[in-house]
């Protein structure tokens, strides 16, 4: 597919949104990342050719460009996540497939500042809900190591269903690390999560985000 059905596109559900990476956010990207390093680094893939953790613009504008790309020629889709209209984090489908698998993976982080106001929950159920009923994909993944509880209870919680364990999946923080696979197909949200999220949402005391969230 040489282009994304529907992209680039901006998605808003009251004060989170998400909107397509751009170049010029490079210097809000990196401050971010380098204030955020600590809450980061034990989850973040190790990647020579971008050195995430780097005080230099070039790893982010070497990233972007190559998931800009990606974005083109349909095989990915880079958000950044925001919160009431800035900067929060990044969202990324990638690993599109299409053919008879028409499959994707998920990753996201966000700022440790905002962790816990339900922000990365709406934007994934923002951006699943695109993939299935909109982009045309069946199937997302998301492949979160055990150990991070905070990023497994945003997927768990919108009810993606657990698969399985990949041993030594990635190479993060050093390691070879195992995920488990965690996956949604459009049949398992015929009306969507974002529905699915705001009902959690609406019987969660006083009506916050149930579980906060990382």
């Amino acid at each position: 597919m040489d282009r994304l059905r529907g992209w680039p596109v901006t998605l808003t559900e009251g004060p989170v949104g998400l909107r397509p990476l751009r170049l010029r956010d490079v210097r809000v990207w990196r401050e971010t990342r380098l204030r955020n390093a600590g809450w980061l680094r034990p989850w973040e893939p190790s990647n020579p050719e971008t050195p995430l953790f780097r005080t230099g613009l070039g790893p982010y504008v070497s990233m972007a460009g190559t998931l800009r790309r990606e974005a083109r020629q349909g095989l990915a889709l880079p958000w950044v996540m925001t919160y009431r209209g800035a900067f929060a984090g990044q969202l990324t489908i990638g690993a599109i497939v299409w053919g008879s698998a028409r499959s994707a993976q998920i990753g996201y982080w966000i700022d440790g500042a905002l962790a816990g106001r339900g922000i990365t929950p709406t934007a994934v159920a923002m951006a699943v809900d695109y993939c299935f009923f909109t982009t045309g994909l069946h199937r997302v993944e998301a492949n979160i190591r055990p150990e991070n509880h905070a990023s497994r209870r945003v997927v768990e919680k919108l009810g993606f269903r657990e698969e399985g364990i990949r041993r030594r999946q990635l190479h993060i923080d050093g390691a070879w690390r195992d995920h488990i696979c965690y996956a949604l197909t459009v049949e398992d949200a015929p009306r969507g999560l974002l529905v699915r999220w705001r009902r959690a949402r609406e019987s969660a005391p006083h009506g916050g985000p149930p579980h906060e969230e990382a």
